[in-house]
């Protein structure tokens, strides 16, 4: 059954915002609880996200080739947005970073699972000359949810704590009982507004998964290149938040900084995503790299809470460009019957870098072993070096 665009588009956009709203209201705020509640130190909580972010990055691929196969994007992505806020819940009885990090790799499934067949249901649901609109539409509708949820979560933790500089467990257990609350909406809502799209050309049979790395644009490979060498810089935002933190910013002033963040993320997403429509993919995604090449030394260097601020800002704007724009270009270059295995490639190639991003970060900040590491710059100045080298393989490679 086809639908109009709009229809699917804002639909899922909607189910991103709830799905946001719980998501922020206890991932983002996890760092904190980690560290400042479970006393665990940099190096654990770097390679909890890495092995998060890669399990997620690892089902995606599977998740969707699988869409193309069965031709069921839905139906996968309510199984990973279930998976999702089920699991959330159970932060509420964490008493270590194990049983912390179970559950983050439990989310980080349901992720898994639900990313890819859902931007293919995106791509699928729009027209070539509206989809650099559509992406950016549902990135700040997505962004919009993480805005409400980290307000609700600022809200919570000044009444609950005033201007304490670090987190209390109490706080954080009455955020994950909050935040289950649009989760489940979030489900059901995709399980009764959205509609599959399955374009002709998905009649053909899909190539098992094993030789799906095969056969791509030349200039797809080049774009998964230049993103595995970003990747390898950009380590988890948990890193962000504990930075803000050694900067002197109190724990629930660290929620508005996020919020702030997110904020101008929203509002650049759609003008954005609709500007590449006109202006090319590839020349907006080399602007937002260069310009998180520049904030991330901006984090190198900080030295005052108010450069937390700045830098947070600017960094919205990174993310605004960069994300819905990208995931555009993938649909541009690759067929319409193969774009759930793209986009599980895409996000595969992201995911199995950012376990050593992460742990990298995590070691250049604390060390390991007898080395103490080089301090709270390290990783930032490694992450602004990558993202320069990662926009010469951009500009070259595709």
């Amino acid at each position: 059954m086809r639908v109009k665009t709009s229809r699917n588009v804002i639909v899922l956009g909607v189910v991103s915002f709830l799905n946001d709203v719980s998501s922020e209201m206890t991932l983002t705020i996890l760092p904190l609880f980690l560290a400042n509640v479970l006393g665990a130190p940099t190096a654990v909580i770097g390679l909890i996200e890495g092995v998060a972010e890669t399990t997620a990055s690892l089902v995606k691929v599977y998740a969707g080739w699988l869409s193309d196969k069965v031709r069921k994007r839905k139906s996968l992505a309510l199984i990973g947005y279930g998976v999702s806020a089920f699991s959330k819940p159970l932060l509420y009885f964490a008493r270590s970073w194990m049983v912390v990090g179970f559950i983050r790799f439990a989310d980080r499934v349901g992720k898994g699972i639900r990313t890819a067949p859902r931007d293919a249901l995106i791509a699928d649901s729009s027209t070539p000359e509206r989809r650099g609109l559509s992406f950016g539409l549902h990135r700040a509708l997505d962004t919009g949810g993480a805005v409400v949820g980290l307000s609700l979560a600022a809200l919570v933790i000044y009444l609950g704590q005033q201007g304490a500089l670090t987190l209390e467990r109490s706080v954080f257990q009455r955020l994950v009982l909050i935040a289950a609350i649009p989760g489940f909406l979030a489900v059901l809502t995709l399980a009764f507004g959205v509609v599959d799209v399955s374009p002709r050309s998905l009649g053909h049979t899909v190539a098992p998964l094993y030789v799906q790395w095969r056969g791509w644009d030349k200039r797809f490979y080049g774009f998964l290149a230049a993103v595995v060498l970003f990747t390898l810089g950009n380590s988890s935002d948990a890193f962000l938040v504990l930075r803000a933190q050694t900067l002197h910013v109190a724990a629930a002033f660290i929620v508005v900084l996020l919020i702030v963040q997110n904020v101008t993320y929203a509002l650049v997403a759609t003008p954005a995503g609709a500007l590449s429509d006109r202006w090319g993919r590839k020349r907006l995604i080399l602007m937002a790299w260069v310009l998180y090449a520049l904030v991330y030394l901006g984090f190198a260097l900080a030295q005052r809470a108010w450069h937390a601020w700045a830098l947070f800002a600017i960094y919205g704007i990174y993310y605004g460009i960069a994300e819905g724009v990208g995931k555009a270009l993938v649909a541009d270059i690759v067929a319409p019957e193969r774009r759930g295995t793209a986009y599980g490639l895409y996000h595969t190639a992201v995911g199995l870098t950012a376990f050593p991003a992460s742990l990298i970060a995590g070691i250049l900040w604390q060390g390991v072993g007898s080395w103490s590491g080089w301090g709270p710059s390290a990783p930032f100045f490694f992450g602004s070096l990558m993202a320069l080298g990662a926009s010469i393989v951009l500009w070259r490679g595709t």
